[in-house]
C-alpha cells in the first residue's frame, strides 16, 4: 500500500514524547522576512504527511499576524510529495491587514519547487447569530478501546500505522476499516474521538495547529468503508489533493473532541470527505472538507 495518510494514536517512546516532538515541529525557525523553516520528525513515511504541512503553515501564517486575531478559515492544495529527508521553507505573503480581517498565503518549498500552498484568513471573534447541526450520538471516549487495542493482531499489515508518530490520542467509536474488513461490514461514516496526547501550551495558535495536524487523519476512511475496503489489507494508493477548514468557536485541543466524517461522493479516481469537530458538550467547533486521490487495485481473478 502507498499512502500519505499518517494516522495518529497514542504511544510512548524513550526521550521526548510524541507530543513533544510535534510541538518541536511547530517551533519553526525564522530564516528571513516572513520566511520560516520547518523540519520533519524521525518517524516518517515516504512523503511529508499532509497534516504536518497544514499545521506548520498555520504557525508560519499566525506568526505574521499582530495581536491574538484567531484563524477562521484555510484552504490548502498539495502540489508535490514532500521529501522527508529535507527541511521545508514556508514563505508567507501578507495580502491584507484590515480592521477585523487579515489574509495570508503560505507557500512551502523544497529545492526551489513548490510542494504546498495555503490561503488562510484571520478574523476577530465577535458575538452574532448562532446555530449548528446536532452532534452524532456515540459512546464517550473513556468507554472506548485504545488505538493499541484496535491494532492488536494487525501490526504487520499496518506497520506504517503502528510505526508512525503518535502525538494524538484517538478512540474509534465505530470499528475501524481493518476490523470491518474482516466482518464484512460497510459504513458510510466514521466517528473518532481525538485529543492531544498530553497538555498543550496556553497558546491558541498551537491548538489550531494541532487540530489541523489531526484533521488529515481518518478523514478519508469512510471512502474505503463505504466499499468494504481497508488501508493495509487492500491495495490502495491515496494522496491528499486539497484540504479546507473553517473554525467556528474557540477550543482546546487537549480536551476530547469528536471528529465525525463521511464521504458524499467518489468519482474520477478522487474521493470527497467532509468532517465536523464537536466539543464534548455538543458544540460544533470546526468543519473540514478534503479531496483525495484514491485508487484501488483489486486482486486479479484467477
Amino acid at each position: 500500500m502507498e499512502s500519505d495518510q499518517a494516522l495518529v494514536g497514542g504511544g510512548a517512546t524513550d526521550g521526548p514524547t510524541d507530543l513533544e516532538q510535534l510541538l518541536g515541529l511547530l517551533d519553526l525557525e525564522q530564516i528571513g522576512d516572513d520566511t520560516f523553516r520547518g523540519m520533519h520528525p524521525e518517524q516518517n513515511g515516504s512523503r511529508t504527511y499532509g497534516g504536518q504541512l497544514v499545521a506548520q503553515a498555520i504557525v508560519a501564517a499566525g506568526r505574521t499576524v499582530p495581536g491574538e486575531r484567531p484563524i477562521h478559515a484555510l484552504n490548502a492544495h498539495f502540489i508535490r510529495g514532500g521529501d522527508t529527508k529535507a527541511p521545508l521553507d514556508y514563505h508567507v505573503q501578507r495580502h491584507r491587514d484590515g480592521r477585523a480581517f487579515a489574509n495570508r498565503q503560505v507557500t512551502a518549498m523544497q529545492d526551489g519547487a513548490v510542494i504546498f500552498s495555503m490561503l488562510i484568513a484571520f478574523q476577530d471573534y465577535a458575538a452574532g447569530l448562532e446555530h449548528s447541526v446536532e452532534v452524532p450520538e456515540t459512546p464517550y471516549p473513556e468507554e472506548l478501546p485504545s488505538l493499541g487495542e484496535r491494532l492488536h493482531g494487525f501490526e504487520d499489515p499496518l506497520h506504517w500505522f503502528v510505526d508512525a508518530l503518535h502525538p494524538i490520542d484517538i478512540r474509534y467509536a465505530n470499528d475501524p476499516a481493518w476490523i470491518m474488513k474482516g466482518t464484512g461490514e460497510r459504513l458510510n461514516h466514521n466517528r473518532v474521538w481525538m485529543r492531544a496526547d498530553g497538555v498543550l501550551p496556553d497558546e491558541p495558535l498551537l491548538h489550531v495547529a494541532a487540530m489541523g495536524y489531526a484533521s488529515d487523519s481518518t478523514v478519508l476512511d469512510s471512502i474505503l468503508t463505504t466499499h468494504g475496503l481497508s488501508w493495509g489489507l487492500d491495495r490502495i494508493v491515496a494522496a491528499t489533493v486539497n484540504h479546507s477548514m473553517w473554525f467556528h468557536r474557540p477550543f482546546r485541543f487537549d480536551d476530547w473532541v469528536l471528529y465525525a466524517t463521511e464521504s458524499p461522493v467518489a468519482a474520477g479516481s478522487r474521493g470527497l470527505a467532509t468532517g465536523r469537530f464537536f466539543s464534548r458538550d455538543g458544540e460544533l467547533l470546526a468543519t473540514v472538507v478534503q479531496e483525495g486521490l484514491v485508487r484501488h487495485f483489486p486482486p486479479r481473478k484467477k
